[in-house]
């Protein structure tokens, strides 16, 4: 399987799902200002979403968008606890803290990142992030993880996407459980490795 990335993008997250269940992929970065991949040229061409991340399966066919490519991973290795078995109660949780996360923090950064973006469409938009990383860190209060034990595919979008914090200069001193959270799952030698892959740590 091969993997469209790019480096720190939300792509980052079944990288990390990918170690966490010993899953051999093939890296393929794509710069998306040019949609274009070193080795293969137009980017578009596979994927014409243009964004990333995508997942090519062995058989040719292209998986798209994130929470769907970290439960595809994860339900390839079950045994890792990565996603609840379908059709139970707490994979519907685990599918409904993915799209909360995916609308209400994922998209929220976007304009956060572009330099055009008004002062005051920033300032509400940085806002609107305070609020919904409010049930976050509530959600937090329960255990290491967002659902206690074990460390999930939610897990991986949510620190792939809180990582983004630094990088827009948005705060997280008001939320210790977040914070403690981003440290911990830092430190997984699985997500160490992805990281280290894509160039984000040495």
């Amino acid at each position: 399987m091969k993997l469209f990335y790019a480096s720190g993008a939300c792509s980052l997250s079944p990288h990390i799902v990918a170690c966490e269940a010993g899953i051999a992929i093939e890296l393929q970065m794509v710069d998306l200002k040019t949609k274009t991949m070193t080795t293969q040229g137009d980017y578009l061409a596979i994927n014409p979403k243009g964004y990333v991340p995508a997942l090519q399966l062995d058989n040719g066919e292209l998986l798209t968008e994130g929470p769907v490519i970290v439960q595809y991973l994860a339900d390839l290795k079950p045994q890792t606890g990565l996603v609840p078995p379908a059709g139970t109660l707490p994979r519907y949780h685990l599918q409904e803290m993915l799209g909360y996360i995916n609308s209400e923090l994922h998209k929220t950064y976007s304009p956060l990142f572009n330099p055009a973006t008004p002062a005051e469409t920033r300032a509400e938009r940085e806002a609107y992030l305070r609020r919904r990383y409010g049930l976050v860190e509530k959600q937090l209060e329960a255990g290491k993880y967002l659902f206690g034990e074990p460390f999930t595919v939610a897990d991986a979008y949510l620190f792939t996407v809180t990582n983004w914090a630094r990088m827009v200069n948005f705060s997280l001193a008001e939320f210790p459980n977040v914070r403690a959270f981003q440290e911990r799952v830092a430190g997984r030698p699985a997500v160490q490795a992805a990281m280290r892959a894509e160039g984000l740590i040495k």
